[in-house]
């Protein structure tokens, strides 16, 4: 069963940045679903996910599925680590899905990968929603009609 499935991680090793922004969509040809992950403790991650990678996906891979997922939920209760990052600020679950149903994604999920909160959870929803895709709405526009031939 897992034979058929991959999961490409990308990774900048050894180029400049500039280069890497130009050769990153390269490697969305072909994905079945993109996790997108923001950090829950910073607001700039949060507005990346709709200023920059939201657009990059829509253009370079249309149509595919995107997993919407918080990192760093151990950090967000964390009143130390607030207090020693002023300007850090957190995210809550409800901007978390908020942006979830801005950006169409099925999914939304917070996780922590230092104490493995829900990092399962982020997996099996890529999966479902590759097994599973959510149905599409067809649209008619106005004055299409609809042809039946039985």
């Amino acid at each position: 069963m897992w034979s058929s499935m991959e999961a490409l991680l990308t990774w900048g090793y050894g180029i400049q940045l500039e280069d890497y922004n130009r050769l990153r969509p390269l490697s969305y040809r072909g994905a079945d679903v993109f996790i997108l992950a923001f950090s829950l403790i910073s607001k700039a991650s949060y507005e990346n996910v709709s200023k920059k990678w939201i657009p990059e996906l829509k253009h370079y891979a249309p149509g595919v599925p995107i997993i919407l997922v918080g990192t760093k939920l151990d950090l967000r209760d964390d009143k130390q680590f607030f207090i020693d990052h002023p300007g850090a600020v957190p995210i809550t679950t409800a901007q978390g899905e908020e942006l979830r149903k801005l950006i169409g994604a099925p999914a939304y999920i917070e996780c922590s990968s230092k104490t493995q909160q829900n990092v399962k959870g982020v997996f099996d929803a890529a999966i479902r929603v590759v097994l599973q895709p959510p149905k599409q709405k067809k649209k008619k526009g106005k004055g299409q009609k609809a042809c039946s031939i039985l």
